[in-house]
């Protein structure tokens, strides 16, 4: 039962801060996700429903990092998927951190990507 709680109130969260924040063409949702051995990016347009960037710790552009979700994978993680977003032509999106408070992993991320000339 505690567990089953839990699950809930992580959905509730996660559904009050999308309610918040819509991708568009222009501004698209630059969703994270953080597991226990994996650390997941993309940029989607809510309006057509497609991912237009991703990137994730297992994919072959990053074959050669060993990157785990601590703040300093995410701070990496977030510094390519910042040039990666810039030469798809995307210069600002909204940020979407799901359930997680602001601060630690997600935090360091987005810095990261802000660091790369990506407005939030």
């Amino acid at each position: 039962m505690k567990f089953l709680k839990k699950k809930e109130l992580e959905q509730k969260r996660r559904w009050r801060v999308r309610a918040k924040v819509v991708g568009s063409a222009e501004r698209p949702r630059l969703s994270l996700c953080l597991s226990n051995k994996h650390i997941y990016a993309q940029c989607i347009d809510d309006k057509l429903g497609k991912t237009l960037v991703s990137l994730c710790s297992t994919s072959k552009e990053l074959a050669g990092e060993k990157l785990l979700p601590n703040v300093a994978g995410t701070q990496a993680l977030g510094a390519k998927f910042g040039e990666k977003l810039k030469a798809a032509g995307i210069s600002a999106v909204v940020f979407d951190r799901g359930s997680r408070r602001y601060h630690g992993c997600v935090k360091s991320f987005a810095d990261a990507v802000r660091a790369a000339g990506i407005n939030f």
